[in-house]
């Protein structure tokens, strides 16, 4: 079989990793090349709610297959926040799109976990979540490494851990083509 070419949306490496992950795990018969792509989300730097999430996961996608039209798959992961309500914790998660070249889209939401009060407080002076937690827990670049997930699992679950599941989930569509998409 060919290598089939699967570009995703950012030079994060835990991106990066979540992405070869959830191939392998979904299609362990393939061979792939995942080649990361800058583009921008076409949202805030720090997303302040699930829909915004969303729609930067899907606009970079859509960045991607501009940017690089000849690949098989286009892949967006964009992590944001979800504030809570009076009294309900604020939320980390993540939004995965998914688009190929038949313009259909496969798109999955990651787990979401909560924020503790310090970060959540540097949350709302305007800081993004990877230095808010690099702040709260004296770390470097955490959002490049173990992320918020990971800082607070003490390393049980990473970010590329959390973001591979949503990957998985947003190519479920693509793994199981003629009931999603017909034939």
């Amino acid at each position: 079989m060919p290598r089939l070419r699967v570009v995703v949306a950012s030079q994060n490496p835990v991106k990066i990793r979540a992405v070869q992950q959830a191939l392998a795990w979904l299609f362990p018969e393939r061979s792939w090349d995942v080649v990361p792509c800058e583009v921008p989300s076409g949202v805030a730097a720090q997303p302040m709610s699930e829909a915004e999430t969303r729609q930067g996961a899907r606009q970079r996608a859509r960045a991607a297959r501009q940017v690089a039209p000849e690949a098989h798959l286009w892949i967006g992961i964009e992590g944001g926040v979800q504030p809570g309500s009076e009294g309900e914790p604020w939320l980390a998660l993540a939004w995965v799109a998914v688009l190929d070249a038949h313009g259909h889209e496969g798109l999955a939401r990651t787990g979401s976990f909560p924020l503790p009060p310090p970060v959540v407080a540097l949350l709302r002076q305007g800081l993004e979540l990877g230095e808010a937690d690099d702040q709260v827990f004296g770390t470097h670049d955490s959002k490049r490494h173990l992320g918020a997930v990971g800082l607070l699992s003490h390393g049980a679950l990473d970010r590329a851990g959390l973001y591979a599941q949503g990957v998985l989930l947003a190519l479920l569509p693509y793994r199981n083509h003629e009931l999603y998409f017909g034939s």
